[in-house]
């Protein structure tokens, strides 16, 4: 099963965990075991140009340098994720839909930092996780709208307007519904 992969995860006006309110996260992955996410629209204050420096990477296109790193999830903060368009392969990189990957390992950022790196790529640190059961439960009670992902959301809509552009793929106006979440 991997019914939610490839989906936005948004977060109803009523989510009072501080986490997760007023967040759009890309599910990266969704099977028996649980789902594995990454927050795509709380960018941080660190630029990309700061982890090229960490990791002592020649900088020969900095076209990417001062990209906002996004704060992608409570789990694994020391941890980076890289999402990114699908026309290229890294050592450890999950093929996630047709036009988006999310790759962990080094390579994608030396790819970036020379210039070679994929078309489209967000930079975050951290991830969001739930357990088997979890995701679906959390959605049952309202936590959650899903709709599938839109690459643009990802890589062209400004951080601010995320949550608003991702519930309106549903029709939605997230600005519009009330925060009290009810069973009919």
């Amino acid at each position: 099963m991997n019914g939610l992969q490839n989906h936005f995860l948004i977060a109803m006006p009523a989510m009072e965990d501080p986490n997760f309110s007023a967040t759009v996260t890309y599910i990266c992955r969704h099977d028996h075991e649980g789902a594995l996410g990454i927050i795509v629209n709380r960018p941080t204050e660190m630029r990309v140009r700061e982890v090229f420096r960490q990791l002592e990477l020649e900088v020969l296109d900095d076209s990417r340098a001062d990209q906002a790193v996004l704060h992608g999830g409570p789990v694994h903060r020391e941890r980076g994720f890289v999402i990114h368009s699908a026309e290229k392969t890294y050592d450890s990189t999950l093929a996630t839909a047709e036009s988006i990957k999310v790759t962990v390992s080094q390579d994608v950022l030396g790819a970036m930092a020379r210039g070679e790196g994929p078309e489209a790529a967000v930079l975050a640190l951290g991830c969001a996780g739930w357990e088997a059961g979890q995701l679906e439960a959390e959605i049952a009670a309202n936590a959650w709208l899903s709709v599938p992902a839109e690459p643009a959301v990802i890589f062209a809509t400004p951080f601010e307007q995320r949550w608003t552009v991702a519930a309106g793929l549903l029709g939605v106006d997230i600005n519009q519904m009330s925060p009290y979440a009810g069973h009919a």
